[in-house]
């Protein structure tokens, strides 16, 4: 069969446009998400755009974040067994009753006569949350009159994702003549996940504002905006939705501005968390565990931090540029979830975060010509390497807290933490990712 695909409505949509898109956007003012109002108590004081006017010395950065694919290690896939009265589907699915639901449409029966058999997902990342895929098997399932199992190629899983949104997120801010922060702004411009996969969903803030919810410094003028703007292709959750791109920029941030009044980024941290026990605890623990500040001859160290999912981590980042190259030599990890029930469960999590992070930081990049996805395989969508492999230091803070989340904390800090080590041993900001399209030395 000789099959000849039209262009479509996308055939002039690449890069460029989509940037130019989120660039566009960004010159609106946006909805206010959060105000220092509206946060908490201790910010209040007035909003940060009347207040960046008094400030002694300011600070205006923008950080870009790319589409990114899931890069599931086992691609789509589903099993259907269609009969005339009823239909088993067995799938690794995070949406059993979306899946149910699409299964009966493409058998033509009662969502009541579908049966979802859930087996492990094989990796999803937030790509099992859509059933894309499962339509197919039932249908071909409902013409042979027999089981179908229907695995995509990996070109077809890369070419056919619902990929991370990219985004465009300005960051404004303003320390008075002592060095203190006394304003910062977030100005975000991204499509929208929540509207395309909730119709119903009436929130104009949805995902997009992760992180920043709980932007974990002590500043008393505080502004987060939000402009929508969508790129003509559809986008999804993946591991750790926005407060990945948002703890890029939020963390970035930090570190330029705690330079530009010559501080050290750790004490920096220290100042702006006063009075939050679980923040400093985990904060001076991977300092100890780090080395912080006693990094071995020719490794530079970098610093994230993060509150999310109602738990609070910390990555310190040891890196070297060897042969111009770069090596990430270590990453130490510290994270107080509260109480655990099995630590090893959770210590598992925590590195297959970091390793995702990675591979999303060094590489993560997808893009479009002609309105088709480039990448298609692992070969040009990379991912970490047994022997890119950096030693990890692990480390649960025990804790009778209530139990935070743990499988999407540790991905977020990974590439702030990374670019900040950069800067350390280059002097060089990297404000978009990955790092790879950047040349450090």
């Amino acid at each position: 069969m000789r099959i000849v695909w039209e262009p479509g409505p996308n055939a002039g949509l690449d890069n460029t446009v989509i940037w130019s898109r989120l660039n566009e956007a960004a010159t609106k003012p946006g909805a206010s998400a959060l105000t220092s109002d509206d946060v908490a108590p201790a910010l209040k004081g007035g909003h940060a755009p009347e207040a960046l006017k008094r400030a002694a010395r300011s600070f205006a950065a923008v950080y870009e974040l790319p589409l990114l694919a899931h890069a599931t290690m086992e691609p789509m896939n589903c099993t259907a067994d269609v009969k005339a009265h009823g239909c088993d589907v067995y799938v690794g699915t995070q949406v059993q009753q979306l899946v149910q639901a699409v299964a009966a449409e493409a058998a033509g029966l009662k969502p009541s006569e579908v049966n979802v058999h859930t087996t492990l997902l094989g990796g999803g990342f937030g790509r099992r949350l859509e059933a894309d895929f499962v339509p197919a098997a039932v249908a071909a399932s409902k013409v042979v009159g027999a089981p179908v199992k229907l695995i995509w190629t990996r070109e077809d899983d890369m070419t056919h994702d619902f990929y991370r949104p990219p985004a465009r997120e300005a960051v404004s801010a303003g320390v008075d003549e002592h060095g203190k922060l006394i304003a910062w702004t977030l100005h975000i411009a991204s499509p929208s996940i929540t509207s395309r996969f909730d119709p119903t969903n009436k929130d104009p803030f949805d995902s997009v504002i992760e992180y920043v919810q709980n932007f974990p410094y002590a500043v008393p003028n505080f502004d987060v905006r939000y402009t929508r703007q969508e790129i003509g292709i559809d986008v999804g959750y993946l591991r750790s939705v926005s407060h990945a791109p948002n703890c890029f920029a939020i963390e970035s941030s930090i570190d330029e501005i705690a330079a530009l009044v010559s501080r050290s980024p750790f004490d920096f941290r220290l100042e702006l968390l006063a009075g939050k026990p679980r923040h400093l605890h985990v904060l001076k623990v991977i300092a100890g565990r780090s080395g912080w500040g006693h990094a071995p001859k020719g490794h530079y160290q970098g610093i994230a931090f993060m509150e999310g999912y109602t738990s609070y981590i910390a990555q310190v980042a040891e890196v070297s540029i060897e042969a111009g190259e770069l090596k990430v030599q270590r990453i130490t990890c510290v994270v107080d979830c509260g109480q655990t029930v099995n630590p090893r469960i959770v210590e598992s999590q925590l590195e297959s975060g970091i390793v995702y992070g990675l591979t999303a930081a060094l590489w993560g990049a997808v893009t479009l010509r002609g309105g088709r996805v480039q990448q298609r395989n692992f070969n040009d969508y990379r991912v970490l390497r047994l022997n890119e492999m950096p030693v990890l230091d692990v480390h649960v803070i025990p804790s009778d807290a209530r139990p935070g989340g743990i499988g999407e904390v540790a991905v977020p800090p990974v590439a702030p933490a990374l670019c900040n080590a950069i800067f350390a041993a280059t002097g060089k900001r990297l404000r978009s990712l990955p790092i790879v399209a950047h040349k450090l030395v």
